[in-house]
């Protein structure tokens, strides 16, 4: 089976097309039937493969829409400031988030608790209006049923969902400074979503999301697991957007987020390959 890409690159005022066949690139996806991959490029979309408009909790990945929120707002500085220090009473699963953090560590280690502490600082009127005006998702900040907890776990397996499609929007609203916040917060968002150089001279930013699948009721499922990893790679003046979302089909021990980070890194990988083997 062989599956045909279109891919757009402009230089100057010249448009060139090519068409790159993607036969191993498809074949070897270990993703299930459930998840999705889509690829972007100067709003059109490259490749798009599964469920991209099915609405899931963003989990970690809500963590970029959190670094715009809290920039804008002047309570995250810089990428080393604020450093807030941890607490006993902090829910700290990881030993990487029983330390004080800063913006870069918490999106590096992906900690739970300072995403809780800025959002505590927002309060509840900023964060639904920062959520409304990212047209987020379905927007919905209620929390766990019952539980009025919206302001801290509303993304965590909870009420609040987003598309794969939806996501790449938000990425490419995120890369061209046109969500409604600062442009400081659209630049230090970018910067502590660094994770890594990729060969020929790329750079990829990203993050991961895991968590539960919910029951009809809204309770977690934890016996089965969904992930994200969302982000771009870039070379130049030249970025390419991606979402990477996986649905378990069975029970696994690992985090679906890392997974799914490890899924698209080859993808990307790739990706990369074809496209600099074409002179481009």
């Amino acid at each position: 089976m062989k599956l045909y890409f279109t891919f757009h690159f402009t230089f100057g005022n010249n448009m060139k097309k090519i068409i790159l066949t993607l036969s191993s690139f498809v074949l070897c996806a270990p993703w299930v039937s459930h998840g999705a991959f889509l690829v972007k490029e100067k709003g059109e979309v490259i490749i798009s493969e599964g469920d991209c408009s099915t609405r899931y909790s963003p989990c970690s990945s809500f963590k970029i829409a959190l670094a715009l929120m809290g920039f804008d707002a002047e309570i995250l500085k810089d990428e080393a400031h604020p450093q807030w220090p941890f607490k006993p009473e902090y829910d700290a699963f990881r030993e990487a988030w029983k330390q004080d953090q800063t913006p870069n560590s918490w999106m590096k280690e992906s900690c739970a608790w300072y995403s809780q502490v800025l959002t505590s600082k927002l309060g509840r009127k900023k964060f639904q209006d920062y959520v409304k005006a990212f047209e987020y998702g379905n927007q919905d900040l209620s929390g766990d049923k019952g539980k009025d907890n919206g302001l801290t776990y509303s993304w965590l397996s909870s009420s609040l969902e987003i598309s794969s499609e939806e996501q790449a929007l938000f990425l490419e609203k995120l890369l061209e400074n046109k969500l409604p916040v600062s442009k400081k917060a659209h630049e230090m968002t970018r910067r502590i979503c660094y994770v890594q150089d990729l060969p020929n001279g790329w750079k990829l930013y990203g993050k991961t999301g895991s968590g539960y699948l919910l029951n009809p009721d809204r309770t977690e499922r934890l016996d089965l697991k969904h992930g994200w990893f969302i982000g771009w790679i870039e070379k130049g003046n030249q970025k390419i957007i991606f979402v990477h979302h996986i649905v378990d089909e069975q029970k696994e021990e690992t985090h679906a987020g890392s997974r799914a980070k490890e899924q698209a890194k080859e993808k990307l990988l790739q990706l990369i390959e074809q496209v600099e083997k074409k002179g481009f």
